[in-house]
């Protein structure tokens, strides 16, 4: 992208038709003071040195000179540019909920034009602090790596939409973790986790990453948008509303209760977003009380100056004006006019060229530099810049890949390697490319994908030793790997059957007990000898005998007393 910071000064070029009109008049003058002398071509005999072409040569240059001069003071910017800041503040990772439910209408605009209007005026709000942004719904991803450049933020912060995340849900616990890995290495540094939701978790899992965070020094702010009552979730575009399976209208609400344990397990603070300022002003003094550190911070810019070039053209081109005299050179004679004119052209064509901006060969060296002494964001920068001049670089490709591979950048390292691969023409330097991405894949336990690489490296240059020994050196890590994974597989099964055998073991170990038992209780029953039970049988028939004796006698007295009676 190209732009002028100072474009009013632009209007400076119109003197140059001025300028051009002025010589013009003054060319008319000199030739009417020469025409009183006398015819004008015997004039010009009779100044045999005096070149025509040459003051208009050097006019030209003047010209041309003075409208450069115009251009470097609207300051012409180009490419990108990265600055080193110290800065003392906070980092803040803002997690913003981008399902289809933000859409609902219960919070002027929406819930999502809302809770971006708090992201920008939280942004405006910060000085010296670092801001990164995470979207989410069913799954999560980094919209903006933590940066102190808060014109990026707003500019990513603008362009986002539902659609950049075709799975549908909301998982907080998903967007909290990957949070929780997006902050710098700064220790003692306040960090927050900025949650903007509906609170309608589909996943779970949230109190946990909460409590995962706070352990490890950071604190997590739960923003609840919306309505408790819940609303409609408008489809954009048709004025209808979404509907369930059964054709009834879907309503959301927020779900308050879960907002408030996810802060409470987080050591934070949840916050109800409404149609008012009081939620802002309440994050923002949660905010000022977390502790703030000296942080150098890496600011990337869209525009660059290019001013310096330009000035190098204006020197060059004053240079040639006061080189260029206004008699001819007598060494020159014999040159015919039109070669004369020609090679003048051709000299100014190549002196504008040699002087024009950097090519993309003086931003790899550049970036070469750089990257040798560990800067490696400002050699990215440099290598984006050879790409901006000629995309079709392959060395610019390869070493921005190794660039982002030294800051960790994986995948996209591997993107730029592939870049470099499909445009490189020497079989070598192609296989350099796919070592690399056979590296990185190796690095990550993609064993598969990383033999391919080294086999495609290896079909480029058969003569790469390093790579053959990786390549084997990998076929037997993943052969190793499967290893692992029947045995894991096998201890798996083998357990599952260890645990049925126990059960069993377990239950026949009951019934054993269970018999063991009622053995025992028989065990304890008193057991009768065969002359006491014959005693027994004795007492029992004598005792019989006397019944029936006692029984004959009552009978026998009641018949006397009857008789007695009668008579």
């Amino acid at each position: 992208m190209f732009r002028f910071e100072d474009p009013i000064y632009l209007y400076l070029l119109l003197l140059i038709p001025v300028l051009v009109l002025i010589r013009w008049w003054m060319v008319m003058i000199q030739r009417k003071r020469l025409r009183r002398f006398g015819d004008l071509e015997l004039v010009r005999q009779l100044m045999p040195d005096v070149s025509r072409f040459r003051p208009l040569v050097k006019f030209c240059l003047l010209l041309a000179a003075l409208a450069l001069l115009i251009v470097m003071l609207a300051r012409p910017q180009m490419g990108t540019r990265i600055s080193q800041e110290k800065r003392t503040g906070i980092e803040t990772i803002i997690a913003l909920d981008i399902s289809n439910s933000m859409l609902a209408e219960d919070v002027a605009p929406s819930r999502l034009d809302r809770a971006k209007m708090m992201v920008e005026n939280l942004v405006d709000h910060f000085t010296n602090d670092k801001i990164g942004l995470i979207v989410f719904a069913g799954e999560a991803f980094v919209q903006l790596p933590i940066t102190s450049d808060f014109v990026s933020a707003k500019m990513f912060l603008s362009s986002i939409d539902p659609s950049l995340i075709e799975t549908q849900g909301t998982d907080i616990a998903t967007a909290i973790n990957m949070a929780t890995h997006s902050f710098t290495q700064e220790e003692g540094v306040g960090k927050a986790i900025i949650v903007i939701t509906d609170g309608e978790d589909h996943e779970g899992g949230a109190l946990e990453a909460a409590q995962e965070a706070k352990d490890k020094g950071m604190r997590v702010y739960l923003l609840g948008i919306g309505s408790t009552k819940g609303a409609p979730i408008p489809i954009p575009g048709t004025g209808d509303y979404m509907k369930d399976n059964t054709g009834e209208t879907v309503m959301s609400a927020l779900n308050e209760d879960m907002c408030k344990q996810v802060a409470e397990a987080g050591g934070g603070a949840y916050i109800h977003v409404s149609n008012n300022s009081n939620a802002q002003e309440q994050l923002n003094r949660e905010l000022d009380k977390l502790a703030k550190k000296e942080t150098s911070s890496t600011v990337y810019s869209d525009y660059d100056e290019q001013f310096q070039a330009v000035g190098i053209i204006v020197l060059l081109l004053l240079i040639a004006e006061i080189c260029i005299l206004e008699i001819k050179n007598p060494r020159l004679k014999n040159i015919h006019l039109f070669s004369r004119k020609k090679t003048v052209a051709l000299l100014l064509l190549f002196v504008v060229m040699g002087a024009s901006a950097q090519n993309d060969r003086d931003y790899i060296r550049q970036g070469n530099k750089q990257f040798r002494s560990g800067k490696y964001a400002e050699a990215e920068v440099n290598y984006r810049k050879a790409l901006e001049r000629n995309a079709k670089n392959p060395q610019a490709f390869y070493n921005l890949g190794n660039a982002l591979l030294a800051q960790k950048k994986d995948s996209a390292a591997i993107e730029q390697f592939q870049q470099a691969a499909k445009i490189e023409t020497s079989p070598k330097r192609r296989s350099y490319a796919y070592h690399n991405i056979g590296v990185i894949c190796q690095g990550h336990q993609m064993f598969g994908e990383a033999i391919e690489a080294y086999k495609e490296a290896l079909r480029n240059n058969p003569d790469d030793d390093e790579t053959r020994y990786n390549l084997e050196l990998c076929k037997r890590q993943q052969k190793q790997q499967q290893q692992n994974q029947n045995q894991q597989n096998k201890d798996n099964k083998d357990k599952q059957d260890k645990n049925k055998d126990k059960n069993k073991d377990q239950n026949k170990d009951q019934q054993d007990q269970q018999k063991q038992q009622q053995k025992q209780q028989q065990e304890q029953k008193p057991q009768m000898s065969k002359e006491n039970a014959e005693q027994l049988l004795n007492a029992a028939m004598q005792e019989e005998k006397n019944t029936q004796q006692r029984i004959k006698k009552a009978q026998h007295q009641k018949q006397n007393r009857k008789l007695q009676k009668n008579w």
